[in-house]
């Protein structure tokens, strides 16, 4: 959708679309009005309890183990190839951005925006890195957490020990790449999970908000980027 805002975003100036529609009548948040959310969403979000953060984290963690292990199941089998089957997997594994994004969870790569918030000077580097540090390691627990309770349950034998297998291959691709490759591909997968979090603040209802989610962690999936915190299950598992 086009929105014209007559050349400029001031905020004592309504955005409007061509009929002279005020902002809330449109499906879309304008963009300078989601940075202005994305930096209350990390005021509010470095303001949290060290519980309050910690539990976020955990609930983050679990439910980027569960799309890990929604994309684990969809791929093992797979007769499509290397492509359809990866774009599979990428829009199972989109589940675990979806759970943290609309059940309120804090991950550690969507959380990388909180940096606005700081260069705008609405937070200090020590707030900053106190929420990346506490919320990492929650990741860190609620991710391992989940892969014992997948051991536990039995789900790696499903398909006759397939789903065991997958998960072992998986995590020997992982672990066969050198550092340079891990790194930049860990970075190029957090710019899109980084765009995803943004998409999210110009959708104003869940299903809009699910639409974002998809296509851009599809993408990171399907092109073979490494998610940090979804490696705390992968690897272990």
């Amino acid at each position: 959708m086009n929105i014209s805002t007559g050349g400029t975003t001031d905020d004592s100036i309504p955005v409007t679309d061509r009929r002279g529609h005020e902002p809330e009548a449109l499906d879309v948040i304008p963009p300078a009005r989601m940075a202005r959310l994305v930096e209350d969403v990390g005021v509010r979000k470095v303001g949290l309890s060290l519980l309050s953060t910690l539990t976020l984290g955990v609930l983050a963690g679990a439910f980027i183990a569960f799309g890990s292990m929604f994309f684990t199941v969809t791929i093992t089998g797979s007769e499509f190839g290397y492509g359809p089957t990866r774009l599979l997997g990428g829009m199972a594994f989109s589940l675990g951005l979806v759970l943290v994004i609309i059940g309120g969870a804090e991950l550690f790569t969507g959380n990388s925006l909180i940096v606005m918030a700081w260069a705008n000077r609405s937070i200090t580097i020590r707030a900053l890195l106190r929420n990346w540090t506490i919320v990492y390691a929650g990741n860190l627990i609620g991710a391992l957490a989940t892969a014992g309770l997948v051991h536990l349950s039995g789900t790696l034998l499903l398909g006759g020990g397939e789903v065991g297998q997958t998960a072992s291959a998986i995590a020997l691709e992982k672990l066969s790449l050198d550092p340079i490759q891990a790194f930049v591909r860990g970075v190029l997968c957090n710019i899109l999970v980084c765009l995803a979090v943004w998409m999210c603040f110009a959708a104003r209802s869940v299903s809009g908000k699910i639409l974002a989610i998809i296509f851009p962690v599809t993408a990171f999936v399907a092109l073979g980027f490494e998610h940090s915190i979804a490696n705390m299950y992968l690897l272990p598992v």
